[in-house]
């Protein structure tokens, strides 16, 4: 199943708290990130010691959805971590 995720950096890295991404297959993807295969920026927090939480999904969104998401370049929005009030996982914005 496709789904939008976003990650939530443990310490920030420069600007960057947050990677927001899309997958055909989250498992295998956040199981990349972790190893350091992903996308260069969260490459470079594992790089550093930093580590990532998946602080929310959106399961089934395409990658339209992602790039909605991305151009609002407002990720601690959509983040229960930094935005207690939201309850976690599977809401849409």
């Amino acid at each position: 199943m496709t789904a939008v995720y976003l990650l939530h950096f443990q310490r920030p890295h420069r600007h960057a708290r947050h990677y927001l991404g899309w997958s055909r297959d989250l498992d295998a993807r956040i199981a990349a990130h972790r190893k350091g295969q992903g996308a260069r920026l969260v490459e470079v927090i594992i790089e550093a010691g930093n580590d990532f939480t998946v602080a929310r999904t959106w399961p089934g969104a395409d990658r339209s959805k992602e790039r909605r998401l991305k151009r609002q370049h407002n990720g601690p929005r959509h983040c229960p971590i930094c935005n207690p009030h939201i309850k976690g996982g599977n809401h849409d914005a």
